[in-house]
């Protein structure tokens, strides 16, 4: 339950604390005094989308403490445990808002995304607005809402469903590599046999191009390599080169050797050098005698390479991905030349596999169908206590067969649609039908009666669920809130002294000016104040009759609620 909130500087509001009931609290005050600020500083700190806007004018960021008794809440306490949350019985959750549009949440001390506080938040409050009913109107919520009630009867159904969905899906994809039907599979056959006979035909081979490029650029400079191997073959080995110094050099050493030792070295040394630049002189000539200047091999290479470029532009950007390219282009054609026996195999399981899915699809609507019947009924029920005598609440399945079976998702085959009536005589229609707001907002009430302990939440949060309804409507509304009160917690925006009577904390909620600027004023109302604020709410007067009439207001809802 929500224990207490602290709001600063949220939109009229500078700074307020408000300590809940654990039973029925209702807000009240006069239109625009700041109630649905209140619910919105609730939904912020929960983790709603966050607007800079509503940040006090002047103030420089907002902030909203809400601090929550878990007690048995295992479904929270399980969350923080797996975040690595420390906590006890008491959560408390803060949010801030700056001007520039940065903010922050933590739980407990502890920084949390958005993703985790709402995660956390959405265990602990659940949130009626006034046009909630629009999320209802939807059919795919509704389905969700038959689903949810199920609980682990559905998901076992549901997770083997997940995976006969994923075989089809797998079996199609196969069933499409394998060509379809036999016309597109001949054309694809086709495709691939002119692109291994375009590949293979070319005779490509790893680093081929690397060697054609070398070699493009050694021609394109022929001239200038041979001029400069004729100089180096000249230098090292003609008349007067550099062998005939060394061979000089190399007779006048060895005549010294008888001298000693040392100049036999030299002369060993300067030998070792003359069979080194030999060598050499050698390899150049070799070269320039190698060099071939045959102008039409230009035109080989410039050819081939524009082949190979052709090649990578259509198959792959190298020749390592054309020649990958090739391979499976070889397998996928082997694969399709002896499809026919594979697609008869993978037919038949795909036949077998959508009947097992047509099967599962059937068991989740039986099981839907019978919560679905059970659900309406209690609504119905409740709807009658609300006042709604003649109400009508029923869950419609769209029929389906076998046919539609290659349109089931995880969600199954079902269409669904909420069905009421609230008048004797007056057909079933859709929710978005319903013209009256005060009996959607009591269907609303019945529902969330209904499913209270189905979520395990512990608290409700109602803003102006009360509209459209008055008189005897409004005391039994008053009475339903008094009676979820006992076990969850309500916080209930109300214009209605029936229901306000029923409250055990009632808040008002006032615009005050002081030195010139507007504040929201909040404060609890007990005793005389309460008393008055009753008979505010039934009809504006404050007089000796009126305060008499506000006082047995709250005195029959204290007899009822002593009653439950």
């Amino acid at each position: 339950m929500l224990e207490s909130l602290t709001i600063q500087n949220v939109a009229l509001i500078q700074k307020a604390r408000l300590d809940f009931s654990d039973g029925l609290n209702v807000l009240s005050g006069e239109t625009g005094a700041g109630k649905s600020v209140i619910l919105d500083s609730i939904d912020f700190v929960l983790g709603a989308k966050a607007d800079k806007n509503m940040i006090r004018y002047g103030a420089e960021e907002c902030f909203v403490r809400a601090e929550f008794r878990l007690s048995a809440n295992r479904a929270v306490i399980e969350i923080l445990d797996e975040l690595e949350i420390e906590s006890d019985d008491l959560l408390v959750i803060t949010r801030r808002l700056t001007k520039d549009g940065k903010g922050g949440s933590k739980i407990n001390g502890c920084a949390v995304t958005s993703a985790m506080l709402k995660r956390i938040t959405s265990r602990l409050v659940d949130v009626h607005g006034q046009s909630e009913h629009f999320f209802l109107l939807k059919e795919n919520h509704q389905l969700a809402l038959i689903d949810n009630m199920l609980g682990d009867a559905l998901v076992k159904n549901k997770n083997a469903l997940e995976q006969l969905l994923k075989i089809r899906q797998e079996i199609n994809g196969q069933l499409a590599v394998l060509g379809g039907d036999e016309g597109e599979r001949s054309r694809r056959l086709d495709i691939l046999q002119y692109q291994i006979d375009e590949i293979t035909h070319a005779a490509l081979k790893a680093g081929e191009e690397e060697e054609l490029l070398s070699r493009r650029e050694i021609l394109s400079h022929a001239e200038k390599i041979l001029e400069l191997l004729n100089i180096a073959r000249g230098s090292l080995a003609a008349d007067g080169s550099s062998l005939d110094c060394l061979n000089r050099a190399k007779r006048a050493l060895s005549s010294l050797t008888r001298f000693g030792d040392e100049y036999s070295g030299l002369a060993d040394r300067i030998e070792n050098a003359i069979a080194e630049i030999a060598d050499v002189a050698d390899t150049v000539e070799e070269l320039e005698n190698g060099l071939d200047l045959d102008p039409k091999e230009s035109d080989r290479i410039e050819n081939r390479l524009d082949q190979i470029k052709l090649l990578k532009k259509k198959y792959g950007g190298s020749v390592d991905n054309v020649l990958s390219f090739l391979n499976q282009a070889k397998k996928e054609y082997d694969l399709l030349s002896t499809s026919s026996e594979k697609m008869e195999t993978l037919k038949t399981r795909l036949a077998h596999t959508e009947q097992e899915i047509f099967t599962l699809c059937t068991a989740i609507t039986d099981l839907r169908r019978a919560a679905a019947i059970g659900f309406a009924e209690r609504v119905t029920k409740e709807l009658k206590t609300l006042n709604i005598s003649a109400a009508q609440f029923q869950v419609e399945f769209s029929e389906y067969s076998k046919n539609d079976v290659s349109h089931a998702n995880a969600d199954g085959l079902d269409k669904i649609r909420f069905l009421f009536s609230a008048n004797a005589g007056e057909p079933l229609k859709e929710l978005g039908k319903i013209a009256s707001g005060g009996e959607m907002s009591r269907f609303m009430l019945a529902v969330k009666t209904q499913l209270r302990a189905l979520y395990g939440i512990g608290t409700y949060v109602f803003d102006e669920i009360d509209s459209g309804i008055s008189g005897t409507t409004a005391r039994i509304v008053g009475e339903k809130f008094a009676s979820i009160s006992r076990d969850t917690q309500v916080i209930a925006v109300s214009h209605l002294a029936q229901i306000a009577a029923f409250a055990d904390r009632q808040f008002y909620i006032e615009k005050l000016e002081e030195s010139g600027k507007t504040f929201t004023h909040i404060h609890a109302v007990e005793g005389e104040e309460r008393t008055r604020e009753i008979a505010r709410l039934a009809g504006g007067e404050t007089g000796e009759y009126a305060l008499k009439h506000s006082d047995q207001l709250l005195k029959n809802a204290q007899i009822y609620k002593n009653s439950l």
